[in-house]
């Protein structure tokens, strides 16, 4: 997962821990060697067509819709056919109140007539970074990776406590193949615990004993956080 940092200096680019807090609860909750964070890869604007969220400044913010309100005039300037021109009408209308691409409710018919244009900057995911986050850049990375559309499950005990990424909708066989495509070759069952649970309950052998945890075949969608254990064939 790439976040692009768009008009914000002094932060290293290259791999990051997103230090989510909830690791640090269940780490301290369920006994392990170690405890592993996602790590996503920070870039920089020279890498914003490959990124999944872009991270800005205040200042930088409106330079994203000017880029893009440049694109949405020189293609209205082009005379284009309808749906295309319709959905380039409601672009620059968003743009213009300051907005972003993402945010603008367009037809399905519309959406497919702009999909050969890939340069949109904001209809990725944008967050526009605080005063804290800019002194505080682990801050802003925990934030981006909420907004890119992925979240994280855990696995717990034993060698090491560490949270894995996946996509938001992500079914627990997908999840399996984040860890090894083995397991998700193998997969049998999901043995999940919701991170409330594991929480309340003081750690997952308190949540089992609770009846707290469920068991989940192929299409379980995941839920972030969620505590799993998968059983599988060897």
């Amino acid at each position: 997962m790439k976040i692009c940092l768009f008009g914000i200096a002094g932060v290293s680019l290259g791999k990051h821990n997103v230090k989510d807090p909830r690791l640090d609860e269940a780490d301290r909750l369920v006994e392990a060697k170690k405890k592993v964070y996602v790590q996503v890869d920070v870039a920089d604007d020279k890498e914003i067509a490959t990124a999944d969220v872009i991270a800005a400044s205040p200042d930088s913010r409106l330079d994203l819709i000017l880029q893009d309100l440049d694109f949405v005039e020189t293609r209205l300037g082009r005379n284009p056919a309808e749906p295309e021109r319709a959905a380039l009408f409601k672009l620059k209308a968003r743009l213009e109140a300051e907005g972003f691409v993402s945010e603008a409710v367009l037809t399905p018919e519309e959406t497919q007539a702009l999909a050969v244009h890939t340069c949109f900057l904001t209809s990725k995911p944008v967050v526009v970074a605080t005063a804290d986050e800019l002194a505080k850049p682990e801050l802003l990375i925990l934030r981006a990776y909420a907004a890119s559309g992925h979240i994280s499950f855990l696995t717990v005990g034993g060698k090491e406590n560490r949270a894995w990424t996946i996509r938001a909708g992500t079914t627990a066989w997908d999840a399996a193949g984040a860890i090894h495509s083995d397991i998700q070759k193998g997969f049998i069952r999901a043995e999940i615990i919701s991170y409330a649970d594991l929480v309340e309950h003081g750690g997952e052998t308190g949540a089992k004993r609770a009846g707290k945890q469920r068991l989940e075949g192929k299409t379980c969608v995941m839920q972030d956080y969620d505590v799993v254990n998968f059983r599988f064939n060897k």
